[in-house]
């Protein structure tokens, strides 16, 4: 009768999911480099020694988390891209896809904002560049295109406006809290509200 061979011992998704939330909080409010290992650990309330059976090193968690933040940034933002809308309408569900990912990981978010431009010089986070580069492009030709079909205005610096409204969009994470008052939704309308009546063509 043949032996039946032991199951291998493999880290649950749920308590991976949740080592790695964990360690985006610490990331995120105590910074990159000042984060050790153990303190990853302590906040999962684990032995450091535990945290290395789920993951290799910090780096990796820090890997992990970015690119799962990213990969579903670029799924809605491709979503509305392929959808062919009118520029404004493309503008709009941009910035509301913008605050829903805010909403699905914050503390990735700040990570990102604080993070990044050290992280740049790592190989292993070189990701982060070719996203930035498709990030600016795909902002860009909207506003553009909004300006060709005069729907913003003829005026309008595109390159200027995309940097206001990149980066009045996501310093929300600083402040944004999930399950507070507002939801993603209704902060990017009011949002919306305010921005597109300065770029949008005066009728």
């Amino acid at each position: 009768m043949p032996t039946k061979k032991k199951p291998q011992v493999t880290a649950a998704p749920a308590r991976r999911r949740e080592l790695l939330d964990t360690a985006a909080e610490v990331f995120a409010e105590q910074g990159y480099n000042a984060t050790t290992v153990r303190k990853i650990a302590d906040h999962a309330g684990m032995l450091a020694g535990s945290l290395y059976y789920h993951f290799d090193s910090k780096e990796s968690m820090l890997e992990e988390i970015l690119r799962t933040f990213l990969d579903e940034l670029w799924g809605g933002y491709d979503t509305v891209l392929d959808a062919e809308l009118g520029p404004r309408e493309t503008l709009e569900a941009l910035v509301t896809e913008s605050f829903r990912e805010i909403d699905r990981h914050r503390a990735a978010v700040a990570i990102y904002q604080k993070e990044s431009r050290q992280l740049l010089a790592q190989e292993r986070f070189a990701f982060l560049a070719e996203s930035q580069r498709k990030f600016e492009k795909a902002w860009l030709a909207t506003l553009e295109r909004g300006v060709a079909a005069q729907v913003f205005r003829a005026d309008l610096d595109v390159r200027l406006t995309y940097r206001f409204v990149r980066d009045t969009v996501w310093v929300a994470a600083s402040w944004y809290r999930p399950g507070g008052q507002h939801s993603p939704e209704e902060i990017a309308r009011q949002y919306l509200s305010m921005v597109l009546d300065g770029i949008a063509v005066r009728t």
